[in-house]
């Protein structure tokens, strides 16, 4: 039995002898996702851990004890916190939307959320002028389910419930959501394909850069494929498959077997091409995931922005393609 006071955000459930015999010792977390849908299991696992949640007039902090026949279960959702992020009237390209998520083709320049250097202007900033988003991505990045750098171009995917949230990161954790990229980079590899399985982590001196970093000191593993689409004289058109997501994770691993993004500031030594660019070479392609809801497959393809078809060009008629 549910009851609800939505004035006081307080859901009351009460466990049945019925209901027992066919969901025996059900974890506490799992049981209240199955009786309240409107909220996420990672949402429920943060009010219980945060003490929103009494079992039998007890406060109860941990998502792993069993629900038993007769229990009473009080979970109470907490106002939500005021945020500071104000909506800016900042044009999108919208690639996807409905009421579940919004797929963006983010442009160089726009940082995805506020940061340290970053407090307004980012694309948090623009959705929230545009729609409402989910609240479990947290204050300072509702609905940011995954991440492009400040200068990398293309498809990026937010969530506009906590259902959305919880089921988009489910699918880049299991590797069911794909992620394609497009990079030109300096040099060309002697294979037309590779994988590059390298961990990756906070550089050990300088702390605004990632580096290949064993896994005893810190690193995560990070697993690149990619393949050469076009070799152009001295450089090359890549294609990358991300089977995990760490920060600058395509640009260190470019790096680490010297063939780095062109354009690169941070991992390129600064190397010169006499073609002016605002950032690397580097664009999301395209994002292919399932719908949260509808369960049907979406993809989504980000146009190459004219920066990069400029430098494509340039670079061919070099090389007389």
């Amino acid at each position: 039995m549910i009851e609800t006071d939505t004035a006081a955000q307080i859901y009351t459930v009460e466990n049945t002898e019925e209901f027992d015999r066919s969901n025996v010792n059900q974890r506490l977390d799992i049981w209240l996702s199955n009786q309240i849908p409107d909220l996420s299991r990672s949402r429920i696992q943060s009010l219980i851990s945060q003490g929103n949640v009494k079992v039998n007039d007890e406060t109860c902090t941990s998502k792993k004890i069993s629900v038993k026949a007769g229990d009473r279960i009080h979970l109470t959702l907490p106002e939500a916190q005021p945020t500071s992020l104000q909506p800016e009237a900042i044009p999108l390209d919208i690639l996807y939307e409905d009421d579940s998520l919004i797929i963006i083709n983010k442009p160089a320049g726009l940082v995805v959320h506020p940061a340290a250097g970053h407090a307004d202007g980012t694309l948090v900033n623009a959705l929230l002028a545009h729609c409402p988003l989910a609240e479990i991505g947290g204050v300072q990045r509702p609905g940011i389910v995954h991440r492009l750098d400040k200068d990398t171009t293309g498809a990026i995917a937010i969530a506009k419930t906590d259902i959305a949230h919880q089921h988009l990161q489910a699918q880049l954790k299991t590797k069911t959501a794909r992620r394609e990229y497009l990079g030109i980079v300096y040099g060309a590899p002697n294979t037309e394909t590779g994988t590059i399985d390298l961990p990756i982590g906070r550089h050990p001196t300088d702390r605004k850069k990632m580096a290949v970093v064993p896994v005893e000191k810190g690193g995560r593993p990070a697993v690149t494929h990619w393949t050469i689409k076009e070799r152009i004289g001295n450089y090359c058109l890549m294609h990358y498959q991300l089977e995990t997501g760490r920060t600058h994770q395509i640009r260190v691993h470019t790096a680490e077997i010297k063939h780095p993004i062109v354009g690169d500031p941070m991992y390129s030594s600064n190397r010169s091409i006499g073609v002016n660019l605002t950032g690397q070479a580097l664009h999301a392609w395209r994002l292919t995931l399932q719908h949260p809801v509808t369960g049907e497959l979406i993809e989504a393809i980000a146009p190459l922005p004219d920066q990069f078809n400029t430098l494509l060009k340039i670079l061919r008629l070099r090389a007389n393609i």
